[in-house]
This record gives C-alpha cells, structure tokens and sequence, in this order.
C-alpha cells in the first residue's frame, strides 16, 4: 500500500499523463499527495535576448496557479495534498523531494526518445531508479 504518493510535473503532455494516473492511484488507496511542480532553470547565459525578468515572472505566477489547481483539484477528490514548486534538475529535486517527504511512490510522466538523444546522453548520468528508495510509476506516453 501506497501511503504517500508524489506526482511531479514539468508542464508537458507526459506529466498531464503522469498526473492523471498518479492521483487515481491515490484516490484508490487515499493516499497522501504531494504534487511537485518542476521549472528546469536556465542558465543566465542561455536566457534568449529579449526575455526579461518580468516574463520569467510571469512564468512562474502561471506554474504556482496550475499548482495551486491541482493541489485543490486533489483536495477536492478527498485526497489530503500539499504542492512546491522548485526550479532545477528534475531528477535531483524529485529524488530530494522524495526523501524529504517520505514517499512511497514516485510518480512520473516518460516520454520515449528517440536514437539520436540516446547517442548525445552520458552513460554515467544516474537515473532517478538509482537516486531514489521507493516504487517509481512511469506514466509512459503512447505517442
């Protein structure tokens, strides 16, 4: 049994997959949720000319709003759920966030690659399997 379950999400069509699975999950064994919300971070040197500091802004007001929606969402659905949104590394913050909360299980959307982005991957990058000590649910797109 699954007594607290975490759902992240990085904005994509995978992670609204991710999501949707997760928290039937959830309701079905009235787990306890929480839902990371993920921004990966940009390097200020990588930031394209033009966006400024009140767009990232805005960005950010958007994903905490989405947050705050499904942490309600949930909520609603019986579910006892808190949210956090943070910016970085999705698989260090998920697997800090995990530890840190003590999940049960790691829910995450997958999205298969495609050869040339399995060649330009590192084989020593660690996996979130590795980082982490609970079930990890990968929530794969059919697409």
């Amino acid at each position: 049994m699954f007594r607290k379950v975490l759902l992240c999400y990085d904005g994509s069509r995978e992670g609204r997959r991710a999501l949707r699975q997760g928290a039937d999950v959830a309701i079905a064994m009235k787990s306890q949720v929480f839902l990371l919300a993920i921004c990966r971070s940009l390097p200020t040197a990588l930031v394209p000319e033009g966006v400024t500091a009140h767009f990232v802004s805005d960005c950010e007001e958007r994903a905490q709003g989405l947050l705050d929606e499904g942490v309600a969402w949930l909520r609603d659905h019986g579910l006892v759920a808190e949210g956090a949104l943070v910016e970085g590394d999705a698989i260090v913050e998920i697997a800090d966030t995990a530890r840190r909360i003590g999940a049960d299980l790691i829910v995450v959307g997958y999205r298969r690659r495609s050869a040339l982005q399995r060649w330009w991957t590192t084989s020593d990058e660690e996996s979130l399997l590795e980082r982490v000590e609970c079930s990890v649910l990968a929530a794969a797109s059919l697409d």
